[in-house]
Order: structure tokens, then C-alpha cells, then sequence
């Protein structure tokens, strides 16, 4: 009979410029927060914070909308990919 073991170790949160910096600037808790105010499932951030999932153009026109981002910063913290 095996016993299953439980990986009781915090998990560890990914680090991504654009979304700790979006966080930041506007106080939010944590990505489901920022999920809500984009009006984009919370999938959708954890894929992009774990780099399974590009930042396309509707987010960031979303984010700049929503959030007042201006591109330059997104250009800085979230390149587009070639």
C-alpha cells in the first residue's frame, strides 16, 4: 500500500513585468482581480504569467483602455514577439 505524499510547499508565483506592474499601479490583491477588471477569464492571466500565452493586440488595447497604460510602457514590459 503507497502512501501519497502532499506537497505542503508554498507554491511559488511566477514573476512577470507587466502584470506586477499592472498590479501595482493599481492596487490590486492579485491576478484574479486584475482578471476582473480587464473582463478577461483568470486563465488568460495565468497563461500569460506563466509564458504559455502571448499578450496580444486586443489585451493590450484593453489594458490601455481600462488601465490608462500607455504603449510604451507595454512595448517595455511585454514585447511583442517577432
Amino acid at each position: 500500500m503507497s502512501k501519497a505524499v502532499l506537497n505542503t510547499a508554498p507554491r511559488k508565483i511566477e514573476r512577470n513585468p507587466l502584470l506586477d506592474h499592472l498590479l501595482d499601479m493599481n492596487n490590486l490583491v492579485n491576478d484574479a482581480a486584475l482578471a476582473r477588471v480587464l473582463e478577461v477569464a483568470p486563465p488568460v492571466i495565468s497563461k500569460i504569467r506563466n509564458n504559455r500565452m502571448p499578450v496580444g493586440a486586443s489585451l493590450r488595447i484593453r489594458i490601455m483602455r481600462k488601465l490608462g497604460t500607455t504603449l510604451e510602457t507595454l512595448d517595455k514590459l511585454a514585447p511583442e514577439a517577432a
